[in-house]
C-alpha cells in the first residue's frame, strides 16, 4: 500500500472508540477485570505475553474465555452425533452451487490445504469461509492447540484455576445459521478472490496484532475486499457490517453479563480475540457503559 492509502486506513480503524491496545484492566470500586486479546494462531510472539501474564494468574480467582476444554469436548461431540454441522446432506452441493470458474477456484484453494474437491462440494459454507482465512502453509499448526488462548488455559489449569467460557459451545453455529445461503456463499467467493495474497495478508495482520493495533486488521480486510472484482463499496459495507453483528457486537453484549457477574466474586481474567475489544459495541466500550474504568497495560 502508498503511504497514504496506509494513512487512510489508519484513521478508519483509529476511529472508533479503544482501537489500540491487547491489554486492559477494567475496574468498578472493588470489581477487577483483565482483559487479554487474543491470536488463536501460534507465534512465538506469545512468549513475552505469557510472561507478561503470569502476576495477573497469580492474582485472579477465575479465567473465562471463548471455549474452554469442556465447552470444546461438547463441541466435538456434537460434530460425531451431527455431521451435517460441517457436510451439507441437502440441497445442491458447492460444486452445483458456484459457478465453474468459481468451483475450480475453491477445489484448487482446498487442495493445496490437503482437502480433496469430492470432500469439498459437500462441506458447510461456514467452514469453508474459515479453512480458507487460514493460509495452507499454517493450517497444520491448527490442530496443535498453540494459540495465547490456549496458552492461557493452560497456565490457568496448571494452578487450579476455574476455567469458564463465556458462551455455549455451539454459539458460532447459531450466529452462522443467521446468515442467508447467499451470504454465506458470498464469504467464500471473497475469499477465494484473494486467495493468491492469503499469506502476505496473514503476516500483515499478525504483525498488526502484535503492534496491538487489533480494528487495523478489521479495516485491513476491508481494503482488500473492496479490490475483489465485482465488490462496490456498498456491497463492502454491507457484507463487513453483517459479518460485524452477527460475529462480534452480538457475542460482545452477551458476554458483558458473564464477565460482571464472574468479577463479582473476584478479579478475572478474561481472554478472547482481540478484533472484540474495539468499537462502540466493543467489549471494552460496553464496560465502559457499566460504570468500569479501563486502564491500558504494557502486553510485552
Amino acid at each position: 500500500m502508498t503511504e497514504g492509502e496506509r494513512a487512510r486506513l489508519m484513521a478508519r480503524a483509529h476511529a472508533v472508540p479503544y482501537p489500540q491496545g491487547n491489554l486492559w484492566l477494567a475496574r468498578r470500586g472493588g470489581e477487577e477485570i483483565f482483559l487479554v486479546g487474543t491470536l488463536h494462531m501460534d507465534d512465538p510472539r506469545h512468549d513475552p505475553t505469557m510472561e507478561r501474564l503470569q502476576p495477573m494468574l497469580d492474582r485472579v480467582t477465575s479465567e473465562l474465555v471463548e471455549a474452554g476444554p469442556e465447552e470444546m469436548a461438547a463441541l466435538q461431540a456434537r460434530l460425531a452425533r451431527e455431521p451435517e454441522l460441517m457436510i451439507r446432506t441437502e440441497g445442491p452441493t458447492l460444486r452445483e452451487a458456484l459457478t465453474p470458474e468459481l468451483w475450480d477456484k475453491l477445489a484448487e484453494a482446498m487442495r493445496a490445504r490437503g482437502v480433496p474437491p469430492f470432500m469439498v462440494a459437500k462441506m458447510q459454507p461456514r467452514y469453508l469461509s474459515m479453512l480458507l482465512s487460514i493460509p495452507p502453509c499454517a493450517l497444520g499448526a491448527m490442530g496443535e492447540d498453540l494459540g495465547l488462548d490456549a496458552q492461557v488455559i493452560a497456565a490457568a489449569e496448571a494452578r487450579g484455576l476455574p476455567v469458564r467460557a463465556l458462551e455455549a459451545y455451539d454459539t458460532l453455529f447459531t450466529l452462522f445459521d443467521m446468515l442467508s445461503a447467499e451470504d454465506q456463499l458470498s464469504m467464500i467467493t471473497a475469499s477465494l478472490a484473494v486467495e493468491d495474497r492469503v499469506e502476505d495478508m496473514s503476516v500483515t495482520m499478525t504483525d498488526a496484532y502484535f503492534d496491538e493495533e487489533a480494528r487495523l486488521i478489521w479495516e485491513f480486510s476491508r481494503a482488500q475486499a473492496l479490490t475483489v472484482e465485482g465488490y462496490s463499496p456498498e456491497r463492502v459495507d454491507r457484507e463487513f457490517a453483517m459479518m460485524e453483528e452477527a460475529l462480534m457486537v452480538r457475542r460482545n453484549q452477551a458476554w458483558i453479563p458473564v464477565l460482571t457477574a464472574a468479577a463479582a466474586d473476584g478479579p478475572v481474567l478474561a481472554v478472547f480475540g482481540a478484533l472484540h475489544l474495539s468499537g462502540d459495541q466493543g467489549v471494552l466500550a460496553l464496560l465502559q457503559a457499566e460504570g468500569f474504568t479501563l486502564e491500558r497495560l504494557p502486553f510485552r
